[in-house]
C-alpha cells in the first residue's frame, strides 16, 4: 500500500456533539481489587503512548508485513518513514524491523529494507518468505522479500521488486533494480503476498489489481507467470492480499481469500473483507459471493496473518495471528501522539484467528487478543457481578486496561459500558448492544472523524439471545471491542482526554447483570 501524500498535525478541537444523556447513576461499585497498580502509571498525565499496543518508536508507521519465524521469535516488518516530521510522508517508507518471542513484547530492530537506494525509490507493501530450499539461488533459510515499488509515479509503473538477506532477515540487498513482476499497463498493481505451494512444489503470489486479486507462480521466486484472478466489485480498490488456509476445531479445513477493501459508502466495513472457499493452486471458489469482515470498526486496515507457532516452533493448523494498522487513509495525520510523542503509528494488539460454523453451515472466522497477553496482567479488579437499572458508575479509573463481561437481561432496549469517561460524564466512548445490532461509538470523544460520519460502527446482533459477552481493550488512542468470543470485533481510534478517565455500565428500557465483570491491566 502507497504512503501518505499530505501531512497535518493534529491538535485537540472541540468534541462532536455527546450522545444523549443515560439515566442517573443507582449505585457506585467499589471494586475488589488484587495485584500493584502498574508502576508506569504515574507517566499517563503526560503521554499518549500507548502502554500494551505496538507504536513506532519515532516518526510514522503505516502498514504491517506479515511476520517471518526465523530461530525461535517473530520478524515483524513494517512500512516506516523516518522523515515524516520534517519531510513529509512524500519521502516515501522503507521496512523496519521489531523482533518478539510472545508477540506482546517486541524489540525494536532498526531498518531492515531501507528506502531509495535504487533509482526505483521508497520501499511499498509485500511480503517476506524464508526461502528454505533455496530455489531462489540466495542460499538455504535465505529470507526474501517481494515488494511493491513504483520508480514514476506519472505512468502506470507499480511493480514487484526483490531484495533477500543472507543474515536471518536484519539487513536486506536489491536483487538488482530490474522488477521481477513487471507492470502490464494497469493503475493499481501493488501488494504481493507469497505463500508456499508444497503439494505443486511451487510459489504462489497474491497480487490486488485494482478490483481483481492475481494469482502468479514462480520456480524461483525471481520469475512469475499469471495463472488467473479472483474479481470483487463494489468495495473500493482493494490493498493488501492474504491467502491460508485454517482448520476447525473438529477437523473441517478451508481456504481463505482476504483484502483490506473500502466498503463505506456501500454501507460497509473500511477493514479486512474474507471469503472461506477451495483453492486448487490456481482458482479460488468462493463458498459466497459476499466477503464477510473480520472487524467493524474504522481502524483496522492493512492487516495480515500469519502462521502461529507452538514452542518447538511447530505450526498450530487451527489458530492463525493477525494485526492491523489503527488508522484510517480519510484521517492518516490526525492524532495528538505527534505533538504529545513525536510519533504516529500505532497497531492493534495482535489477535488469534479461528475457523468456525454457525447454525446455518456457513463458515466464519473469529478473534480474541492473543493468549501471551495475560503474562502481562499486572492488576485485576474484580468486580463480580453487577446490577444496573440505567447507569452504574464504577469507582474504578484508568486510561488503559480490558474489561471482560457477559450482560444478561429478561427485556431491555440496549445495554453497554462507557469508556474512559470525564468526571462530569459528558465525554465518553460507548460500546454495546441495542435491538438487533452491536456497536461502538466514538462521537462523545475527541476523535480523528471530522466529517461526523465515521462515529459509530455496527454488526448483527440477536437480541432474543438475552445475553452478551463483552471483551474491550482500551488504551491512550484504541479501543477493541470483542462481541460473543470475537464473532464480531469493532476497532477505533479515539482520543479522549488524559484526564477522563472514568468506567461505567448503562442499560436502556430495563435492568440487566453484568456478570463475572473483570478488569486487568499490563505491563509490558
Amino acid at each position: 500500500m502507497r504512503g501518505l501524500t499530505r501531512r497535518k498535525l493534529f491538535r485537540a478541537g472541540a468534541l462532536g456533539a455527546v450522545g444523549a444523556a443515560l439515566p442517573s447513576a443507582t449505585a457506585r461499585a467499589v471494586p475488589g481489587e488484587r495485584g500493584a497498580a502498574p508502576a508506569n502509571r504515574a507517566r499517563e498525565a503526560a503521554s499518549y503512548r500507548a502502554e500494551y499496543h505496538f507504536t513506532v518508536p519515532d516518526q510514522w508507521k503505516n502498514d504491517p508485513q506479515r511476520p517471518v519465524w526465523i530461530d525461535g521469535e517473530y520478524l515483524y516488518y513494517y512500512l516506516y518513514n523516518a522523515d515524516y516530521l520534517t519531510g513529509g510522508t512524500t519521502s516515501g517508507t522503507a521496512w523496519r524491523l521489531a523482533t518478539s518471542t510472545d508477540l506482546v513484547r517486541f524489540r525494536d530492530q532498526g531498518v531492515a529494507v531501507p528506502k531509495d537506494t535504487t533509482p526505483n525509490g521508497d520501499v511499498w507493501s509485500g511480503c517476506a518468505v524464508v526461502d528454505t530450499d533455496d530455489t531462489a539461488g540466495f542460499g538455504a533459510g535465505a529470507v526474501v522479500v517481494l515488494a511493491t515499488m513504483e520508480p514514476d509515479e506519472t505512468t502506470d509503473s507499480q511493480a514487484q521488486y526483490l531484495y533477500y538477506s543472507t543474515d536471518g532477515g536484519r539487513t536486506f540487498q536489491p536483487h538488482g533494480t530490474d522488477p521481477v513482476l513487471p507492470n502490464p499497463g494497469v493503475k493499481d498493481f501493488r501488494d504481493p503476498k507469497v505463500i508456499r505451494d508444497g503439494e505443486r512444489g511451487r510459489w504462489v503470489m497474491a497480487l490486488t489489481e485494482n478490483t481483481k486479486v492475481g494469482i502468479y507462480h514462480s520456480d524461483d521466486l525471481k520469475q512469475w507467470s499469471y495463472a488467473g484472478g479472483f474479481v470483487k466489485e463494489g468495495i473500493g480498490v482493494l490493498e493488501c492480499p492474504d491467502l491460508f488456509t485454517l482448520r476447525t476445531s473438529d477437523g473441517d479445513t478451508r481456504w481463505v481469500l482476504a483484502v483490506s477493501a473500502n466498503g463505506k459508502e456501500a454501507g460497509l466495513p473500511n477493514t479486512y473483507a474474507y471469503w472461506t472457499g477451495d483453492f486448487d493452486g490456481t482458482t479460488f471458489t468462493p463458498d459466497a459471493d459476499e466477503p464477510q469482515w473480520l472487524d467493524h470498526g474504522f481502524d483496522w486496515y492493512g492487516a495480515v496473518t500469519w502462521e502461529k507457532r507452538d514452542a518447538d516452533g511447530s505450526v498450530d493448523p487451527e489458530v492463525r495471528c493477525a494485526i492491523a494498522w489503527m488508522n484510517n487513509w480519510d484521517y492518516p495525520d490526525t492524532t495528538p501522539t505527534i505533538d504529545a510523542d513525536g510519533f504516529n503509528g500505532t497497531d492493534s494488539v495482535v489477535r488469534e484467528v479461528t475457523l468456525h460454523r454457525d447454525g446455518s453451515g456457513a463458515y466464519f472466522l473469529a478473534s480474541r487478543p492473543v493468549a501471551a497477553l495475560d503474562r502481562y496482567v499486572s492488576r485485576t479488579v474484580d468486580l463480580g457481578d453487577l446490577a444496573v437499572d440505567g447507569r452504574l458508575v464504577l469507582e474504578y479509573t484508568g486510561t488503559a486496561y480490558e474489561l471482560t463481561t457477559e450482560i444478561t437481561w429478561d427485556e431491555l432496549a440496549g445495554a453497554g459500558v462507557q469508556l474512559r469517561r470525564s468526571a462530569d460524564g459528558s465525554r465518553h466512548i460507548d460500546a454495546g448492544v441495542h435491538g438487533d445490532y452491536a456497536f461502538v461509538n466514538r462521537r462523545g470523544s475527541a476523535n480523528p472523524d471530522t466529517s461526523g460520519r465515521w462515529q459509530e460502527s455496527r454488526s448483527p446482533f440477536d437480541p432474543a439471545a438475552g445475553r452478551v459477552r463483552l471483551r474491550v481493550l482500551v488504551d491512550r488512542t484504541t479501543v477493541e471491542v470483542f462481541f460473543d468470543d470475537g464473532r464480531h470485533t469493532h476497532s477505533m481510534e479515539a482520543f479522549p482526554y488524559l484526564v477522563d478517565t472514568g468506567l461505567a455500565l448503562f442499560t436502556t428500557g430495563g435492568p440487566a447483570v453484568f456478570r463475572s465483570t473483570v478488569i486487568r491491566e499490563f505491563t509490558l
